[in-house]
């Protein structure tokens, strides 16, 4: 993942088909994908493209909620970010969350609507 703040670096597409959908996005760009999730959870990240490419993964949903395509900005502080958004007019979707790993994130909506994430990688120890 890019270390840069503020930069569009990584998209999620959650499916309830994600054989279909992989498959699809090989098909149309030559992507091949990693699985990285786990046997209840897939969660597969696209191989590393051309560099300068962002990064992304297909993430099963079981069926658990809408299919979706979203793109995630990184930026320095999550929670901070999510404050600047609601202050700016925005919404708070997805609160904050943490992964396993440390990795930090949630979901927003501009003004407008349109929904896109933010994320920090976690810390370097």
């Amino acid at each position: 993942m890019s270390t840069i703040t503020n930069a569009v670096s990584w998209f999620e597409v959650g499916t309830d088909r994600p054989e279909e959908t992989g498959k699809f996005y090989t098909d149309v760009f030559g992507w091949a994908f990693t699985e990285q999730g786990s046997p209840e959870t897939s969660y597969r990240v696209v191989e590393p493209g051309p560099e300068g490419s962002i990064q992304g993964a297909i993430r099963a949903t079981g069926g658990a909620g809408p299919n979706y395509a979203v793109f995630y900005v990184q930026v320095a502080d999550v929670a901070d970010t999510c404050r600047r958004a609601e202050a700016a007019g925005g919404k708070v979707l997805v609160p904050l969350r943490s992964n396993d790993n440390g990795l930090t994130f949630a979901h927003l909506l501009d003004p407008a609507g349109n929904h896109f994430g933010v994320f920090a990688p976690p810390a370097v120890a």
